[in-house]
């Protein structure tokens, strides 16, 4: 393989790596949000000991998060020294925000929230938790909108000429709110939310069904699930709000998560499909004009399909962005049905009484985050062959001195790093749940001097 393949691999493997941290911690935060605001209007102790439960596995997640993501930071300079170039001025300026706006409020509070309890008021602790939580969206709004610049680059300018070209930003908040970066930001948050809501599920379910801490998890899970209800819902009008925006302004990535080669006919929707990329066509089920439909409300309106664009200018992996898309969606509609039966039962009160579907939420755990990771895959593979579109190609954004040994040496590492990560991740989370929601409450008994001063008393 190629330093551009290699390359590519290696970056697609160290942020795929790196997200499954962020979206559990913005999500855990909002269920932390929830369960300490609660404790603090009903004075509920249950209510306590789930805030200081998963502020542990909250603890767990934001350390890997970070750790891990430094590592893409360093691979913009070795591998891609012609595109760290060419967007410094927009990555700079998005990452500085990041910095400034967003880890420094997270971290800042992150203190107060992990050793705060018995330290500072409960409402001071309660602040400390909404700031870690708002530090945290706001690291993703950053993040999203340097990316989203990268799908619909505004509020720019080129300087330079040939390979010393660059971007330099002319109005910073029409770099901000570039027109694909606020419905994506949305997106990313509900899928996030998704993300922690079923992590939280995920553990209380399996409680329930070892017949271990029943009660509290009954009280974990059903604020956990009134999320999730909630957000997969949403998540299917911010998903097609996205769709939206890419057919306006990335038309060569719309047709290739749909498959669409002919330059202009109605496009279909695939429920599932397989693509022939020799023979440009796709095997499967469809609604026909489906595409069309969501795009223009019109079964019959033409969509730009493939053979509209230059063939170096056009994704080249359809099947591949086909496929990753098309399990996005479905296991979004999926965690629509399970959430909304899982809701229905328990307004019926009958939730508790299937076993069966706890299983099923023991092992959803994975779902949100295969569906954020496939929805990832499809938008950056859609993307290609630009880095960023309509201006830079990949293959021009390599840097010109890394040889493909050093990019696959250093991916061999990285990988072996990232698996030893994982394990101890998974680890210490299921050391974490074995000790229970139960094991804090020596924390919350500690003896005050008071008690001391009986004991002592007690004993002359």
């Amino acid at each position: 393989m190629d330093v551009e393949i290699l390359s590519r691999i290696q970056f697609g493997l160290t942020i795929a790596f790196h997200y499954i941290y962020p979206p559990l911690s913005i999500g855990l935060g909002l269920l932390l949000v929830i369960f300490e605001g609660l404790y603090l209007k009903t004075k509920n102790k249950e209510y306590e000991r789930l805030t200081r439960f998963w502020i542990k596995i909250f603890a767990l997640t934001f350390g890997i998060g970070v750790a891990t993501g430094i590592v893409m930071e360093f691979e913009f300079g070795t591998n891609w020294a012609t595109f760290s170039r060419y967007v410094g001025d927009v990555f700079g300026s998005a990452l500085a925000a990041e910095g400034l706006f967003a880890f420094a409020l997270e971290s800042g509070f992150l203190g107060i929230l992990l050793f705060g309890w018995n330290r500072v008021k409960p409402t001071m602790h309660f602040i400390s938790t909404i700031g870690v939580f708002f530090g945290s969206m706001f690291s993703a709004i950053w993040i999203v909108v340097a990316n989203s610049w990268m799908q619909t680059p505004d509020g720019y300018h080129i300087v330079g000429e040939g390979m010393q070209a660059r971007a330099e930003i002319t109005d910073f908040w029409a770099m901000v709110f570039n027109p694909s970066s606020v419905d994506r930001i949305l997106h990313v948050w509900l899928g996030a939310f998704l993300a922690g809501a079923f992590l939280v599920m995920s553990v209380h379910a399996y409680y329930i069904v070892k017949n271990k801490h029943v009660e509290i998890s009954k009280i974990g899970f059903k604020y956990a699930l009134i999320v999730a209800v909630a957000v997969s819902l949403l998540q299917l009008y911010t998903g097609h709000r996205s769709a939206e925006i890419v057919a306006h302004h990335q038309p060569a990535k719309l047709a290739a998560l749909e498959g669409h080669y002919d330059e202009s006919a109605p496009g279909d929707l695939y429920l599932f499909g397989w693509v022939n990329q020799k023979t440009q066509k796709v095997y499967g089920v469809s609604i026909p004009g489906g595409l069309s439909f969501l795009i223009h409300y019109d079964f019959n309106t033409p969509v730009k399909g493939l053979n509209a664009f230059p063939e170096d200018e056009r994704p080249t992996a359809v099947n591949a962005v086909l496929q990753f898309y098309h399990l996005m969606v479905a296991i979004g509609l999926l965690l629509i049905a399970l959430t909304l039966y899982a809701g229905f039962l328990w307004y019926r009160k009958k939730l508790w009484d299937k076993k069966w579907l706890l299983w099923i939420f023991v092992f959803a755990v994975f779902l949100p985050q295969l569906a954020n990771q496939f929805g990832w895959f499809a938008a950056e593979m859609g993307r290609q062959p630009w880095v960023v579109y309509g201006l830079l190609k990949t293959s021009d954004a390599l840097s010109a001195v890394v040889t493909a040994n050093q990019v696959l040496f250093s991916l061999i590492m990285f990988s072996l790093i990232y698996t030893l990560l994982f394990f101890l991740f998974i680890y210490l989370l299921n050391k974490k749940i074995k000790a229970g929601p139960y094991s804090y409450d020596t924390i919350e008994h500690r003896p005050t001097q008071q008690d001391i001063s009986k004991i002592v008393s007690n004993k002359e």
